[in-house]
């Protein structure tokens, strides 16, 4: 049985040994009773921590008094697990861990362990922002036999990647959450019910999916209904016991392989070894008051398209015109136009589009010292492949740019100020072709012309972007009373502002 401690110096494929990859284990945390909230919550209080004090032990919700930080995200079951994660004493790093594997059990239809995405990580003690890169593997051709290539899946690791660049909490015990609520069941959420109505007729058809999507008369399940994933469960508690490395390599990559065939993705065992993160420098631009603004690098390059858009929105164009500059940004990458310093830099970008473009999800926390986590998840497709791997329950993305498949627009941000070393602000959007925009929109209203944090969203985040934005007008560590965190209001999503009194 492999190792769970896959090191920071092992897991990526440019090592950074500066930073210790994971902590003892300990009791898993468990998951507090459902709880129904509001879609944007703004933090009122400026109350300074209360820890221990006979109260809750480290690790369990309710350690931490005060102010904790904010996490929205979109979906309510993972809010709630990383605002507890929070609650026990852990890192942004480590809520936005266990909301992302919560997402993969609650939000399947774009986020899974088949599927992958890309986080921007801030920390005040070095006063800059990284960028952990695990989008979907590519494939370099169809696989013989394939009759659905699958992309390579990095989930799992990419989520243990970010958890090293600033772990508190141990990261099995961040991925207990998911592992219950795929065990026990789960309610089907408002967003993932409507992504289930938009594709239930083909995504039904598999035998795999049927048994977690549908009722017993065959018809999609509905909002509030409960959804059990006990093979999901299984998989979950093997990776959490042997480590997510376990994915990768060994008996249990051998079992997928194999498995990946009865579902049409033909994965290899040398693809699944080579798998790795990436640990790479964002896309920064200056803000105002010294601040800078961090985006996703490509291949995430709906970074790249957000990037242009703030960048033209700062030089004075209307929303509309910025958000075409950076589709336009986005479609000379994908052509091969050059790197995304010089598709910045240019002064005569054809107007162009990427084209059609998968789904993501978005998810942003910060917590009570000043870290900060920005991501964006996804399945390069509404339920991936539409096929769920025989005994491990969970589904393939598809292969990017095979066929039909195009990737996500993953869009990201962080502000920071380098100078004081604090957080300012951070922002993830889904909406296909509007997620640029839903990024760079309301980050510039909010950092160049001080529009408050709701107004902001709802001016500068076009239909149909779903955006989730974070926000500390002066700062963090500072002043925590003047942090909002908000989830869209058109979406499903949920923001907590963590307080505990």
């Amino acid at each position: 049985m492999t190792s769970s401690a896959e090191t920071g110096a092992s897991v990526f494929q440019r090592a950074d040994s500066s930073r210790p990859g994971r902590s003892a284990l300990t009791p898993s945390l468990m998951l507090a009773a459902a709880l129904l909230l509001p879609g944007c919550e703004t933090v009122n209080s400026a109350l300074s921590p209360i820890i221990g004090g006979g109260g809750p032990a480290l690790g369990a919700p309710g350690f931490v008094r005060g102010f904790l930080g904010g996490v929205a995200t979109e979906d309510p079951a993972a809010a709630l697990i990383a605002r507890n994660v929070l609650s026990a004493g852990g890192s942004a790093t480590d809520a936005a861990v266990a909301a992302g594997f919560a997402m993969s059990v609650t939000l399947p239809s774009r986020v899974g362990l088949g599927g992958g995405g890309a986080c921007l990580s801030f920390d005040p003690a070095k006063g800059t922002t990284e960028a952990v890169m695990f989008l979907p593997g590519t494939r370099a051709a169809v696989p013989p036999g394939a009759d659905r290539p699958a992309a390579v899946p990095l989930l799992a690791r990419g989520l243990f990647g970010l958890h090293t660049r600033n772990p508190v909490r141990p990261f099995e015990e961040l991925m207990a959450p998911a592992e219950q609520l795929a065990r026990f069941g789960t309610e089907v959420s408002r967003g993932l019910a409507a992504d289930l109505a938009a594709v239930s007729g083909p995504l039904l058809a598999d035998p795999g999916a049927r048994a977690v999507f549908a009722r017993p008369d065959g018809r999609p399940k509905v909002a509030g209904e409960t959804m059990t994933q006990p093979e999901l469960a299984g998989t979950l508690g093997q990776l959490r016991v042997g480590g997510v490395g376990d994915m990768h390599q060994g008996g249990f990559a051998r079992r997928l392989e194999e498995a990946s065939r009865a579902a049409g993705g033909n994965l290899t065992g040398d693809e699944l070894r080579a798998a790795l993160p990436n640990l790479v420098a964002p896309i920064e631009l200056p803000s105002r008051n010294g601040d800078r603004i961090a985006f996703l690098p490509p291949p995430a390059d709906g970074g790249l398209a957000a990037a242009a858009a703030f960048a033209a929105l700062q030089g004075g164009a209307s929303l509309p015109d910025a958000s075409r500059r950076g589709l336009a940004a986005a479609a000379a990458w994908r052509q091969g136009a050059g790197d995304a310093r010089a598709i910045l830099a240019s002064t005569s970008l054809p107007a162009a589009e990427p084209g059609p473009v998968g789904a993501s999800a978005g998810l942003v926390v910060f917590d009570r010292l000043g870290h900060a986590v920005s991501c964006a998840f996804t399945m390069n497709n509404l339920f991936g492949t539409g096929r769920v791997v025989p005994g491990f329950g969970f589904l393939l993305a598809p292969a990017a740019n095979i066929g039909q498949v195009r990737p996500p627009l993953l869009s990201a941000a962080l502000a920071y100020n380098p100078n004081i070393k604090s957080f300012r602000l951070a922002a993830a959007a889904s909406g296909q072709e509007a997620a640029p925009i839903g990024v760079a929109g309301p980050a510039a209203l909010q950092l160049l012309r001080s529009t408050a944090p709701l107004a902001a969203l709802e001016s500068g985040s076009p239909e149909p972007a779903r955006t989730q934005l974070g926000t500390c007008t002066d700062y963090l560590p500072g002043y925590p009373n003047r942090c909002s965190i908000l989830s869209d209001p058109r979406g499903a999503g949920v923001a907590l502002g963590a307080i505990d009194r």
